[in-house]
């Protein structure tokens, strides 16, 4: 399904250990770029539902893409909502989360979607299909964002007093 908040799971953890150096809100820009395709593909009827967007050469494009527009959105969403204290984003922070970004989605799509074909051109087999259960895929997402969503304060508190 586009724009499934699951994605999201992986991202909340890994910006709680990362804190600064990832911005959470690319990385979910990210998620909704790579899935613009698949909706525009159940919209008109026609292609191929998970095409060159959900291939690691697509991921690397839509990282770029994300990126670019991501790191000016989200400045302008920090702005508006008065956070103004988690800006600029850095563009090292704005490519690397982008980046983690694609690259997980296409992943954790290749696990459950028989269409994805994460390695085209060079292959058309998707050896990560199966790998674990849809059901068990989307509860690692769950956990790891309850997990990340859990450890996000401690972290903070903990890199602001031990940190020199």
């Amino acid at each position: 399904m586009p724009f499934t908040p699951v994605h999201m799971g992986p991202g909340i953890a890994i910006k709680a250990l990362m804190q600064g150096s990832f911005s959470l809100m690319v990385f979910g820009w990210t998620q909704i770029v790579m899935d613009i395709q698949p909706l525009i593909v159940l919209i008109s009827g026609e292609g191929h539902l998970h095409g060159f967007t959900h291939t690691y050469i697509g991921a690397v494009l839509i990282a770029a893409i994300a990126a670019l527009t991501g790191k000016y959105l989200s400045e302008l969403g920090l702005k508006l909502m008065g956070l103004i204290q988690y800006l600029p984003i850095s563009w090292w922070v704005s490519v690397i989360s982008a980046l983690v970004g694609s690259f997980s989605h296409v992943l954790l799509d290749s696990i459950m979607h028989a269409d994805v074909e994460p390695f085209f051109p060079f292959t058309k087999s998707n050896d990560f299909l199966g790998l674990i259960s849809v059901s068990l895929l989307h509860k690692l997402c769950y956990y790891c964002g309850l997990a990340g969503a859990l450890l996000y304060f401690p972290v903070v508190w903990f890199r602001t007093r031990y940190s020199s």
